[in-house]
C-alpha cells in the first residue's frame, strides 16, 4: 500500500512529520474522517496513486482524527488540498484566503440526510418527522459535519418551531462519524441517529447494518456537500496551471471501482458560490467565528 503520512494524536490538531517548509517536492491531501477509518485509508490510498499518476508528482494521504484537525491542517499548509463536506470546506475557505472548491460528486449538490430510529420507537418512514421523536434519544454525527448535524439541525429547527435539539430531545450526542450513527442506534444506545445517506445504502449494501433493528424515518431536502479543495497557493508552490490540473484529474476520474468507493457516480465542476445556503445556515445556528 502507498506511503500513508503519520500524525499526532492531539485532539484539534494534526501535525505531519514534516515540517510546512518541505512540502515542496509532496502535494499531501487529507480528507474528513465521516467512517471508518480503515475504509477511509482503502478508499485514499487508490485516490493518492491516482493523482500521482495525473499530476506527474509524489503525492501523499494524511489521515486525520477529526474534522477540525483536517481544517487545520489545511490552514497550516501541513495538506494543500482536502475532501470536506460542505460546512468543514466553507470554515476552510474562511481561514485560506484564495482556496478554491474544484469539484463535487455528482450527486453532491442534491445531497440529503437521513434520519434512522431503533425498530423498539415504532416509527415508519414518513413524509415529515413526527410529533412522537420529541422526548426521545437522538445522535448526531460529528458537531461539524454537514450532513450528520448542520443541515438535520436546521430542518429539526424547522419543523419544531425552532426549538433546539437539546430542548426537544431527553438526550443529545455526537458520535463523531456516520458509521458510529448508524452502529450506535442500531445497538438502541440512541433511538434516533442523523446520518449521510450514502454511508448509510453503502451500509446496508454491503450487510454492516441490521435492517430489522434500524430504518429509515425521514429523509431531509436536498443541500449542496462534499467538495475537493484547493488551497490558493497551489499554482505558485507546484506550477502555473497545477490548480487546472487537479480539477482535470477529478473530472476526468472513470474508473468505476474507484468512483464507488466513494460512492459518486462521477465528479462534476464545483465552486465557492455553491455553498452559500450551508454557509448561511451555518452563520445562523452560530458555527462560524
Amino acid at each position: 500500500m502507498r506511503r500513508i503520512a503519520l500524525t499526532l494524536t492531539l485532539p484539534s490538531i494534526a501535525l505531519t512529520l514534516a515540517a510546512p517548509g518541505a512540502l515542496a517536492e509532496t502535494f499531501r491531501f487529507t480528507a474528513i474522517p465521516d467512517e471508518d477509518q480503515a475504509r477511509l485509508v482503502e478508499r485514499f490510498s487508490k485516490v493518492a496513486d491516482y493523482l500521482e499518476e495525473q499530476l506527474g508528482v509524489e503525492v501523499e494521504y494524511v489521515p486525520m482524527k477529526s474534522y477540525g484537525a483536517a481544517v487545520s491542517a489545511f490552514r497550516n499548509d501541513q495538506v494543500q488540498l482536502a475532501w470536506f463536506g460542505g460546512l468543514s470546506g466553507v470554515q476552510a475557505r474562511r481561514l485560506v484566503p484564495g482556496s478554491q472548491a474544484l469539484a463535487q460528486g455528482s450527486e453532491d449538490d442534491a445531497f440529503v440526510s437521513y434520519f434512522i430510529a431503533h425498530e423498539s420507537t415504532g416509527l415508519e418512514r414518513a413524509d415529515e418527522l413526527p410529533d412522537e421523536i420529541g422526548g426521545m434519544s437522538l445522535t448526531f454525527g460529528s458537531r461539524t459535519s454537514t450532513s450528520g448535524r448542520l443541515m438535520p439541525e436546521h430542518f429539526l429547527r424547522q419543523r419544531f418551531d425552532d426549538t433546539p435539539p437539546e430542548e426537544l430531545f431527553s438526550r443529545v450526542g455526537y458520535s463523531g462519524d456516520h458509521s458510529r450513527t448508524v452502529a450506535l442506534v442500531e445497538a438502541g444506545t440512541y433511538d434516533i441517529g442523523a446520518v449521510n445517506y450514502t454511508v448509510w445504502e453503502a451500509a446496508v449494501e454491503d450487510g454492516r447494518v441490521d435492517t430489522d433493528k434500524v430504518k429509515v424515518i425521514w429523509a431531509t431536502p436536498p443541500y449542496p456537500d462534499y467538495n475537493w479543495t484547493l488551497r490558493g497557493d497551489a499554482d505558485a508552490r507546484f506550477g502555473e496551471g497545477f490548480s487546472d490540473k487537479v480539477q482535470a484529474a477529478f473530472l476526468e476520474m472513470d474508473d468505476p471501482e474507484l468512483l464507488a468507493t466513494f460512492p459518486r457516480e462521477a465528479f462534476i465542476p464545483a465552486d465557492n458560490d455553491l455553498y452559500a445556503p450551508v454557509e448561511e445556515v451555518a452563520e445562523a445556528l452560530g458555527l462560524l467565528r
